[in-house]
């Protein structure tokens, strides 16, 4: 049976801005009057994502991202602290300035075999989202592209389905695959210096969530860690 979450496509609204060092502490200190810690961090309530992102071979999902489209889409591998036990493919949608992710579980073995241009086995998956990247794969040929890592604060506030996220330590492989290489040579963007302050919910923002991320001088951007990974390659 295919994947039932594929069948039914949920959007949310998405917010980013840039912050500083000052705004993610004082942030940082609103949240955690309040909000809930995500499970999975790790004792300094952290943990590290890394992504491996598809592109076309006339980069089409960064030129999408660049010229604001308005309907877009983008593939992506994604690993939590290096652990290649737990690994999932996902498709970010963008619609009208909604964001919509779907995801589908990936082994290790599958991805390395994605890498090395071993595609048939996802042509019959019962992984909706496999089959789907498979198609993409042959006839937009979509291929893995960079990996861009980050280190991630999760916090979770459950009326609204709130989950604000800090970003920093941005990376990127610049054109490296190689997703489970624990050495794998990567480079600071932006000096390495920025925060991205991600705010994502369902139907309404509560008041003490938008008190809480609220900061002088700050505007909603459309930050793309992938656009930005590809500024040096």
């Amino acid at each position: 049976m295919m994947d039932s979450m594929y069948s039914e496509m949920k959007f949310r609204h998405e917010l980013k801005y840039y912050i500083n060092t000052a705004d993610y502490l004082t942030i940082k200190n609103r949240l955690s009057a309040f909000a809930d810690i995500d499970k999975n961090v790790n004792e300094n309530g952290t943990y590290k994502i890394r992504s491996l992102y598809f592109e076309t071979p006339t980069d089409r999902v960064l030129s999408e991202k660049i010229n604001g489209v308005n309907n877009r889409e983008k593939f992506r591998i994604r690993m939590y602290n290096d652990d290649a036990s737990f690994i999932r493919l996902e498709k970010k949608t963008k619609v009208n300035g909604f964001a919509n992710k779907i995801e589908a579980p990936v082994t290790q073995e599958e991805c390395e075999k994605l890498l090395s241009g071993d595609t048939a086995w996802m042509k019959n998956s019962e992984r909706a989202l496999l089959t789907e990247l498979y198609a993409k794969m042959k006839y937009e040929h979509l291929r893995p592209k960079t990996v861009v890592d980050y280190i991630r604060e999760p916090f979770i506030y459950k009326p609204g389905n709130v989950r604000v996220t800090l970003d920093s330590q941005i990376k990127t492989g610049i054109h490296a695959k190689d997703m489970f290489n624990p050495k794998l040579p990567t480079v600071k963007t932006n000096g390495g210096d920025v925060i991205i302050l991600e705010v994502k919910y369902d139907h309404f923002l509560p008041a003490i969530v938008q008190t809480a991320v609220q900061v002088q001088n700050r505007k909603s951007t459309a930050f793309s860690k992938y656009a930005i990974s590809r500024m040096f390659g």
